[in-house]
């Protein structure tokens, strides 16, 4: 019997299989999927017959043609990489183990969300009545992004000898993940070659056309059995031990085989550890070479596990997200869990987009749609690395979006709807209807809105983080280019023609000749709101300011686009206020309307049907002013109702056919149909863990929906609207959601939220608005540990406390459980509560030195725009100058103030900087560097700005104004003379995870 979640255990953080169940294998496969942003495996086990493996490597692809109804198709994948699960087992006269064959006595998975980890026990009689226990846990490294292991413990129950193990290496694999896709050709794979180094195996391949080289090494460790004390079962002298053979290569596989001789009741324990490299990989001289290298260097299980886990527990420290019902709560760290495997600060230095099925299958071939959209606003607000990276795949596909925008007839850049390796458009000119078996027309390509969602997402990772660096604005600027030479003018308003919506369903008009629709009101308005962004991106990174001409055809697009209406709501494009009405009684049920009036010999896109969202994603990615703002601005006359009544217009004519699609209604109806929208929300959690869809989670996770949700829980039912000014919450919490609470890094600075369905609270506050106005208290050492010893010594509860200190107990929890600190405030008031200082809460100057805690695991750097640039150093401090002087290279520290736009400081006359600033030249000055940083120890971050620029005296006549500003010197002194660099570039580096 199947049960997809065990809550028996009482935790929010498993996932909890019992039985064997073939028949949902697949499923199980997807949801049980081990990954760290590099790689990911499937939870396929390591020895059954009904068994699905895959193991995908991030980005890499392979291209194909296959021969389908009589014409050749050209796909590109992600490739199934060569398994490095099997292992399998056998008791003396016994066949090789197979969970299908044996008779199981008890069957059990277990995902461990919280450590990363799958275990798999299961006890089994062989056909002699012997029983065994076999458990299993397995990992795919967190902390080194190119190891994984399985570890198999045996323990014989009723009997003692050999068992004998098989573990192997196998290459013969092909991309057979999708039913649908098995008349393509699969057969990614060639070149195979294996062989064995110093009782390790290797197995290297290629991809046929890519010519990606892939190695995998792998290292067998075994524990002992227990001492020999069961000599009645007169078994022989070297019970107790495991004896291995050298790793044997056949075609296409490795194997190695060990026999460990069980005690009776002992447990025995055989590791198989496995190092994955491909030629991709960075400073690597051959894949073989380094994989055999970096499992040679592993270390045993049980410190892989130790560093896996304390990665684990360092990103949940910054993606927690938690609620307050259990079951909800569970599926909010299932989808955390499973974006961050996907996506992780792994990624963030690696070449690859959002795969809208994660690394767990096969499915849309592992390409990247726009998905990004429901995904990035969660991650920038706590991984606005890995954000940026993600970011950074669309930057380096430009030229090939610009090459298509010019081949197109267009401007700007132009990105694809299905992207894969290097940018091209992979979207299929086929699809095959599983209904009618016939292969249609894919005019998929047409969703040119692809491009809106990578400028919105540049624009919410400037709100998220203060950057905008100029490779970014130079990505949002070419796509409003390109949107703008779409727009085409007719009268006295311009209009979009040739595109498909975010709908899916329509894709022309009834018996057109031509595919494409005419002035889709999402890409118009969403066009309009690009336009705007534009302008103001322009304006913060000089250098890339368009010319004044193109500024002011931008402003006139968005004054002058086209939105039809119809029966007093938002036309979902130009015609479709003629469409039918679809007998929705004969299809209830069907989601996907376009396959089954297909098969019927009919058209969708003769009727009112949607597959999901489409206007009404317009109120999905802006707020109700914003909407009737733009709207507004465009001259047209909008009624108070008009929202309302567009979504619950088109709210009875979807269909639903998309995991996103439960998300977006969820979210637009949040304020208005409290208890829908709880229903859609409740459908999108676990959309993938029931699924919904029949089938199509054992294809991949729904990555898009997983992210969707986690953002409607931050963003829709608190409120979180992120401005230019700071952030406001404006809470709207179901009931049943109980208290919601996480942290998340706005600006640099991180801060934690509460809140339940009237009240939200930053950093344990009562508080609707966030500006960065509060300073961020640091010191050494732990503060969590300080405020339970306080809390402690003085006998106080957590709510006790809280109370006193006004704040929220969830905060309070989080800093006691998180390596965090708090604003200055909320300190001031701990102290009070807790009867000590704030001296003290920081440690008092007893602790370690600054500066000398250990490093994490994973450092990462975030490049600065200048305007966060700008506003760091505007408090002034100290920095240090640097220039090549007299006696070469010097570097000086300095005390210095901004005025008016330029760093002031304080020397010596006849000093250094004195002597060799100086040219000689009038109106020649030299150009020095200047950099200001600060490293935050509590907060395990720091940044670093570098500003250039030329440096001059303060002339005699303006020395009274400057003066003024304050600045005293660094050394102190009699230091008269002041000097001024006007800055010509700034940048600037962050650092998380020191």
């Amino acid at each position: 019997m199947r049960e997809a979640m065990s809550a028996t255990d009482g935790t929010a953080w498993t996932l909890v299989y019992h039985g064997l169940d073939p028949a949902g294998e697949g499923l199980r496969e997807a949801l049980c999927t081990l990954g760290n942003g590099r790689f990911a495996t499937r939870g396929a086990t390591p020895d059954g017959e009904y068994r699905t493996p895959g193991t995908y490597v991030a980005g890499c692809y392979d291209r194909l043609d296959s021969v389908v109804a009589g014409r050749t198709v050209t796909n590109q994948d992600i490739v199934n990489l060569p398994d490095w699960l099997p292992l399998t087992f056998a008791t003396p006269g016994s066949e090789w183990f197979r969970p299908e064959r044996f008779a199981l006595l008890a069957y059990r998975h277990e995902l461990d969300l919280w450590r990363g980890v799958l275990v798999r026990d299961l006890r089994w009689r062989d056909g002699e009545g012997r029983v065994t226990r076999v458990r299993q846990r397995r990992l795919v490294s967190m902390a080194d992004p190119y190891l994984a292991t399985l570890e198999t413990t045996f323990t014989a129950e009723n009997w003692a000898g050999p068992m004998r193990v098989r573990a192997t290496l196998d290459g013969r694999v092909s991309n057979r993940g999708v039913a649908r896709y098995r008349k393509l050709r699969g057969d990614h794979l060639t070149g195979h070659a294996t062989g064995a180094e110093d009782d390790l195996a290797w197995l290297t391949a290629s991809t046929r056309s890519s010519h990606a080289t892939v190695a995998l090494a792998a290292r067998i460790d075994t524990t002992p059995a227990a001492a020999a004390h069961a000599l009645e079962a007169q078994l022989p002298s070297e019970l107790g031990r495991a004896v291995s053979a050298r790793p044997s290569p056949g075609p296409g596989y490795v194997s190695s085989d060990h026999m460990l001789h069980l005690t009776r009741g002992e447990p025995a324990t055989l590791t198989k550890i496995v190092a994955l490299t491909t030629s991709h990989d960075p400073a690597t001289h051959d894949p073989r070479s380094s994989a055999l290298r970096r499992v040679r260097r592993a270390p045993r299980f049980d410190d892989l596990l130790a560093h896996h886990t304390a990665a684990w527990e360092e990103l949940w420290r910054r993606a927690r997200l938690d609620v307050g019902n259990l079951r909800l709560s569970r599926s909010v760290h299932l989808h955390i869990f499973h974006l961050l495997q996907t996506l992780s600060p792994h990624t963030a230095e690696l070449d690859v987009g959002v795969p809208a099925r994660g690394l767990h299958g096969e499915a849309y071939r592992g390409h990247v749609f726009w998905d990004e959209l429901f995904v990035q606003p969660w991650l920038s607000l706590r991984f606005p690395e890995t954000s940026l990276g993600l970011l950074r795949y669309r930057w380096r596909r430009l030229p090939e979006a610009r090459a298509a925008a010019r081949e197109a007839g267009h401007e700007g850049a132009m990105f694809p709807w299905q992207s894969a390796s290097d940018g091209r458009e992979e979207t299929p000119t086929l699809h095959l209807n599983p209904i009618s078996g016939r292969w249609l027309a894919d005019h998929s390509r047409l969703q040119r809105h692809v491009g809106l969602a990578i400028a919105y997402n540049v624009w919410q990772h400037y709100l998220a983080t203060g950057s905008m660096p100029s490779w970014c604005a130079e990505l949002l600027l070419d796509i409003a280019r390109f949107f703008a030479s779409l727009t085409v003018r007719h009268g006295d308003r311009y209009e979009i023609h040739g595109v498909m919506g975010p709908d899916e369903y329509h894709d022309g008009y009834p018996g057109a000749a031509v595919p494409g629709l005419a002035n889709n009101a999402y890409t118009n308005v969403m066009t309009v709101w690009l336009m705007i962004r534009a302008r103001e991106t322009a304006a913060l990174v000089p250098g890339l300011e368009p010319a004044p001409a193109e500024l002011a055809r931008w402003d006139d697009i968005s004054r002058r686009m086209r939105v039809d209406f119809h029966d007093g709501v938002i036309s979902q494009f130009t015609g479709y206020a003629d469409l039918l009405e679809l007998d929705w009684d004969r299809y209830r049920g069907a989601r996907r309307l376009d396959r089954a009036l297909e098969a019927d010999g009919d058209d969708v896109n003769r009727y009112k049907a949607s597959k999901q969202a489409d206007t009404l994603m317009l109120c999905y990615l802006l707020t109700g002013a914003e909407l009737l703002s733009i709207l507004e601005r465009l001259g047209y006359r909008v009624e108070r109702d008009l929202i309302p009544r567009t979504v619950s217009y088109y709210l009875d004519r979807t269909s639903h056919g998309s995991t996103l699609s439960a998300v977006v209604h969820a979210w637009v109806l949040a304020r208005s149909r409290r208890a829908q929208s709880w229903r859609f929300f409740t459908e999108a959690l676990y959309s993938d863990i029931e699924d919904v869809q029949g089938g199509t989670t054992a294809e991949g996770i729904h990555l898009g929906a997983m992210g969707g949700t986690l953002d409607l829980l931050q963003r829709c039912y608190l409120g979180m609207e992120l401005r230019s000014d700071g952030l406001r919450l404006d809470p709207l919490l179901p009931g049943r959601l109980g208290v919601l609470s996480m942290p998340i890094r706005y600006r640099g600075q991180q801060i934690f939220i509460d809140a339940d369905h009237d009240e939200a609270r930053v950093n344990g506050t009562a508080c609707r608005s966030y500006t960065r106005g509060d300073v961020i208290m640091t010191g050494t050492g732990d503060l969590g540990r300080r405020i339970i010893h306080y809390r402690e010594r003085l006998g106080l509860t957590r709510e006790q406390v809280a109370e006193q200190a006004g704040m929220s107990p969830g905060y309070l929890q989080y800093l006691e459980e998180n390596p965090d600190t708090a604003d200055a405030g909320a300190l001031y008031r701990l102290a009070d509560a807790l009867q000590t200082t704030v001296h003290e809460l920081l440690g008092g100057d007893r602790d370690r030195p600054p500066g000398h805690g250990p490093a994490m695991a994973n450092p990462t750097l975030e490049e600065l725009g200048r305007e966060e640039c700008l506003r760091l150093i505007a408090p002034g401090g100290i920095g240090r100058v640097a220039f090549y002087g007299s006696y070469g290279p010097t570097v000086l520290p300095v005390n210095y103030t901004m005025h008016h736009g330029a760093i002031v400081f304080r020397t010596a006359s006849g000093g250094p900087m004195d002597r060799d600033l100086r040219t000689g030249l009038e109106g020649v000055d030299i150009k020095i560097a200047f950099e200001i940083d600060q490293i935050d120890e509590t907060n395990r971050e720091g940044w670093s700005v570098l500003v250039r620029g030329p440096c001059h005296h303060v002339a005699p006549d303006e020395m009274g104004e400057v003066a003024d500003v304050g600045v005293t010197p660094w050394a102190g002194g009699e230091r008269h003379l002041y000097i001024r660099i006007v800055p010509h570039q700034i940048t600037g580096r962050r650092i998380h995870g020191m």
